[in-house]
């Protein structure tokens, strides 16, 4: 029978996982800023926003969770909750983004809202990776407490006979 730690494949390098990081979530970025800006035609930016960024989290868990960070499986509950968190500090940078944008300009038009949308979600992308990597799906406090071994009672006999018989002196280290 396979361990879970002989399950899981090996986590990728640096490089490696942030490749995949703007491949898998690059790609997921560039479907949701069409539909944003499609969403946001029939309804309020925020709220497409809003939704859109919803969909496009869980989406991206999967897909970091499968391939970009090596879990080998689906995302934890754990792991969408804390993705989430994230997604949601982007949520608020994209949006004070395009809400300075609409405060600067009066009436941008689709190329400049995309240019804005997406350069703020690149520095927030930036970041994300930074959490998903280091803390979201992070493997080294599996591992620790998987490989610290169990600290077992010492019998009372055994303890009393590593005891000295007499009295203990201490050298005078001068």
């Amino acid at each position: 029978m396979e361990t879970a730690q002989s399950q899981q494949r090996a986590a990728p390098g640096t490089f490696t996982a942030f490749a995949r990081f703007v491949l898998f979530g690059g790609g997921v970025g560039l479907a949701s800023s069409v539909a944003v800006a499609a969403l946001a035609s029939w309804i309020y930016w925020g709220l497409a926003n809003a939704l859109i960024t919803v969909v496009s989290t869980l989406l991206a868990t999967e897909l970091h969770a499968r391939f970009t960070f090596g879990a080998g499986g689906r995302a934890t509950r754990r792991q969408h909750a804390q993705s989430a968190g994230s997604a949601a500090a982007a949520y608020a940078v994209t949006s004070v983004a395009m809400l300075v944008l609409h405060q600067l300009v009066a009436a941008p038009g689709v190329v400049l809202e995309q240019v804005v949308y997406l350069s703020a979600s690149a520095l927030a992308g930036i970041a994300r990776f930074a959490v998903l990597r280091l803390v979201v799906f992070a493997r080294g406090r599996s591992q620790v407490t998987a490989t610290v071994p169990t600290i077992r009672p010492v019998p009372a006999n055994a303890a009393r006979a590593a005891a000295p018989a007499g009295p203990v002196v201490l050298g005078h280290a001068a």
